[in-house]
């Protein structure tokens, strides 16, 4: 049987609970999963790029039990659809949270399509307790002072504790 490899591609920036729900439910249908984090140049990120793997593979570590060495962390910089090519997945995980992320992520996975039928986009609905959480909103809370200890892993808090330590108010 071919393994079935998967990538899910994202800033990762800060890695939420909500990311690893969806990395878990990719993790039940596929046999491995790159963590693709993508990188723009125009963007400045809370993290660097070091920063997120190693948060990511932190909080897998801690999280996911054995299937934590089922993931690979790696940076793209072009399309994902190229990304996925260049490590051999054949499968695009897309998370869910809502309606709208439903629709836009229809659009993305119609384009992504034409350019590359050979790579097939899956859905997989975050849980109901993690579908508000946003990495945007988990930086904005904590950089105001706010708890985000319910919204990301342990590794991650710590991080973003550190990183937001004196600046909020």
């Amino acid at each position: 049987m071919a393994t079935r490899t998967a990538i899910y591609g994202g800033s990762f920036d800060p890695l939420t609970n909500g990311h690893l729900d969806v990395l878990k439910g990719a993790l039940a249908i596929v046999d491995k999963v790159f963590v693709a984090i993508g990188i723009h140049p125009g963007k400045a990120p809370l993290f660097s790029f070091e920063e997120r793997v190693g948060l990511i593979q932190d909080s897998a570590r801690a999280e996911l039990t054995r299937d934590w060495q089922r993931i690979e962390v790696v940076a793209f910089d072009n399309l994902i659809i190229d990304a996925a090519r260049e490590h051999g997945a054949s499968i695009l995980i897309r998370g869910l949270r809502d309606g709208t992320d439903l629709d836009y992520e229809m659009q993305m996975a119609g384009m992504n399509e034409s350019m590359a039928p050979d790579i097939a986009t899956v859905f997989v609905p975050a849980s109901p307790g993690v579908r508000p959480i946003t990495a945007t909103l988990v930086r904005q809370i904590a950089s105001m002072g706010g708890d985000v200890s319910a919204f990301v892993p342990p590794p991650v808090l710590r991080r973003v504790t550190q990183k937001f330590a004196g600046k909020a108010g």
